[in-house]
């Protein structure tokens, strides 16, 4: 009779010859549930990839996009390098990588260590890293995260407003419609919506980061003037200014300040421009943006293409 030595090295190698990661005889483990998957490249411009797939206990981001799609890896199958034959490159000086995305949140580890829960929405996105390593958050998974949470966390959402006038009314409608019940005061551990004319939210120490630039924010956006003369601007990938809008423009965004959670930004030059932001609150407008102008019934995505597409 083998000694358990024997037996517990025998389980080990036809674990690892399978690439059993939930352990010997174990199995993939239960479904947790259904996981969106999106894949694009260029800030979301162009969509490469969309599918649903159920997940287990023992699946990783990564393991569900090996499923799904076909890839290729680097430093031990723990960066991608590829996905259906996109691959990272180099445009014109400029690196493209992927990076990805849960609910709307950038990961700060890699794929292999993020476990999902089911119901999430997963984006992978290439792009242009030149103006900003990192993204912090996005608004393009809406109505995530307000309707998951974050990071396992349940989800509690206020929203706070500056001037904004009825466009507070419509943020909350929004939201609401998605099923999500808006808090009231300011609990801790809540996602924040910030509604207001620039001039109001700027000070905000999370809403402050746009004033820094794409590098501090991940927001390719910002702002000219003072009081009602107030513009939004938007940036290209390099984060140059690229189109100053009008005034009745605003501006739907996300950041988040160090490792604190999400904060979105309903806001504009003038009270106009952030009702012309709260309207565009729905998944039609926002999916796939990293950010989005609105003006005159108008979404235009956020950083604003350039060059060849």
């Amino acid at each position: 009779m083998p000694g358990r030595g024997t037996a517990v090295a025998t389980c080990l190698l036809l674990c690892g010859a399978a690439l059993a990661a939930a352990g010997c005889g174990l199995g993939p483990g239960s479904s947790v549930g259904t996981v969106d998957l999106t894949v694009t490249r260029d800030f979301g411009a162009v969509k490469i990839a969309e599918s649903s797939a159920e997940a287990n206990e023992s699946d990783t981001v990564m393991r569900l996009l090996e499923r799904e799609d076909e890839i290729e890896t680097r430093y031990g199958g723990g960066y991608v390098k590829s996905i259906d034959g996109v691959s990272e490159t180099e445009r014109d000086g400029h690196p493209y990588d992927w990076f990805f995305f849960v609910d709307g949140i950038e990961s700060p580890v890699g794929a292999k260590e993020v476990s999902p829960v089911g119901g999430e929405r997963i984006w992978w996105d290439l792009r242009d890293w030149s103006a900003s390593e990192h993204v912090p958050a996005v608004v393009g998974s809406w109505p995530a995260p307000f309707t998951t949470g974050w990071e396992g966390h349940a989800p509690v959402v206020v929203v706070e407003c500056e001037g904004a006038g009825a466009a507070c009314g419509t943020v909350r409608a929004a939201l609401e419609g998605e099923g999500v019940k808006v808090a009231a005061g300011s609990p801790d551990g809540a996602i924040r919506v910030l509604v207001g004319p620039w001039s109001r939210l700027r000070s905000d120490p999370a809403a402050a980061l746009v004033e820094k630039g794409p590098a501090e924010s991940g927001v390719y956006a910002g702002f000219q003037g003072e009081g009602e003369a107030t513009r939004l601007v938007g940036f290209d990938p390099e984060g140059g200014e690229a189109r100053t809008f009008g005034p009745g423009a605003g501006l739907v965004a996300a950041t988040r300040r160090l490792e604190g959670l999400p904060v979105w930004l309903v806001t504009g030059g003038t009270v106009a421009g952030v009702r012309a932001a709260a309207a565009a609150l729905d998944a039609e407008d926002l999916r796939d943006h990293y950010a989005v102008a609105s003006e005159a019934g108008t979404v235009t995505p956020l950083p604003l293409r350039s060059g060849p597409g």
